[in-house]
């Protein structure tokens, strides 16, 4: 009997994840894969530029080479797959950010202490030390991996939304929680007739000035510094973006920040929020992973599924629409107002 068809098959391969993810690391850290992006080398090699111990630098590959990240080459050495390029700071869909920040202090103390989460209902981590927005204020160094990792997390699916979405009846598109810029950017940059505004807190609009400024929007946008809880957002716009936002929260901050957005709404404009979309079956999906890690983490944010997206944006008197799959997961759900008034 093959051993991927005993009862224990599925719980030895989620056991193996963590050997695997830690030589993945490993070898980010060290800054392997661009010393292999630039020639074939053998473990002893690398170690040598990478200031490791040849031998256990060479197991590490070995385990890596399993999953695809290199691939044997001849005379004894390894090189790197297209997967494995993408390890490199510099690559266009660079993954160092993604794995070095998962591999770091932050989550692992959240995931190591998950048992004490799920026993009292919050956040181990948040208990211990504030949220995860707190914890990297004073760490610079963490708070600039942690922004460039969720930069390229979000690369594919903004660029999906510019590309599936049709935004031809969308005149002026607000972008609420836009962070910098950078979604608001790409879907302007895909449409040329759109006018954009930016609304996030004022400490981070002005990093969005920046950017919109360097992408050679300055004409077309407006940067408006606020609270989504506490203020009022931007009025009477034909569209409103929740990019990665309501995964965030609980359900009932969740529906004050769309109830914020539907004051603002025009009658005719609608609400597009961009999320993962879980399954309601027993399917595997990568939003299950983030959602394990929002719980550790965040302990109030969730990742959804579009029957609990639907009952949320209800309470916030808006109507799901419909919902259009982008790849990786996620989706883009329209809604538009429930009642209209007059």
């Amino acid at each position: 009997m093959n051993a991927t068809d005993h009862p224990t098959g599925p719980i030895w391969e989620v056991i193996g994840g963590l050997s695997r993810f830690a030589a993945l690391a490993a070898l980010t850290e060290l800054g392997g894969p661009e010393h292999l992006r630039d020639a074939a080398l053998t473990p002893a090699e690398l170690a040598e530029r990478c200031g490791a111990d040849a031998d256990a630098l060479a197991r590490v590959l070995r385990e890596l080479a399993g999953t695809g990240v290199v691939a044997s080459a001849p005379g004894g050495r390894y090189t790197l797959t297209p997967a494995g390029e993408t390890l490199c700071a510099d690559a266009p869909d660079s993954m160092r950010a993604a794995v070095l920040m998962n591999a770091g202090p932050e989550l692992r103390y959240a995931l190591d202490n998950l048992p004490r989460t799920v026993r009292e209902g919050r956040s181990a981590f948040v208990a211990e030390h504030g949220t995860l927005y707190e914890h990297l204020s004073d760490r610079p160094e963490r708070a600039r991996l942690f922004d460039d990792y969720m930069t390229s997390r979000a690369v594919p699916h903004r660029q999906a939304v510019a590309d599936r979405y049709d935004f031809s009846g969308v005149t002026t598109l607000v972008d609420v929680g836009g962070g910098k810029g950078h979604f608001l950017s790409t879907v302007l940059a895909a449409h040329p007739h759109l006018r954009g505004v930016l609304f996030d807190l004022d400490h981070v609009a002005a990093a969005a000035r920046d950017h919109l400024k360097t992408a050679g929007l300055v004409d077309r946008t407006e940067v408006v510094g606020g609270d989504f809880f506490t203020g009022e957002l931007p009025a009477g716009a034909d569209a409103y973006l929740l990019g990665s936002v309501l995964h965030n929260w609980s359900d009932d901050d969740a529906v004050r920040i769309l109830s914020s957005v539907r004051a603002a709404m025009a009658p005719s404009g609608r609400v597009l929020v961009l999320e993962y979309a879980l399954p309601d079956d027993d399917r595997p999906h990568v939003g299950l992973d983030g959602d394990i890690r929002m719980l550790a983490l965040f302990g109030d944010g969730a990742e959804r599924t579009r029957a609990q997206y639907g009952a949320l944006l209800e309470r916030a008197d808006l109507r799901l629409d419909r919902v259009i799959d982008l790849p990786g997961g996620v989706a883009l759900l329209e809604a538009r107002p429930l009642s209209v008034e007059g």
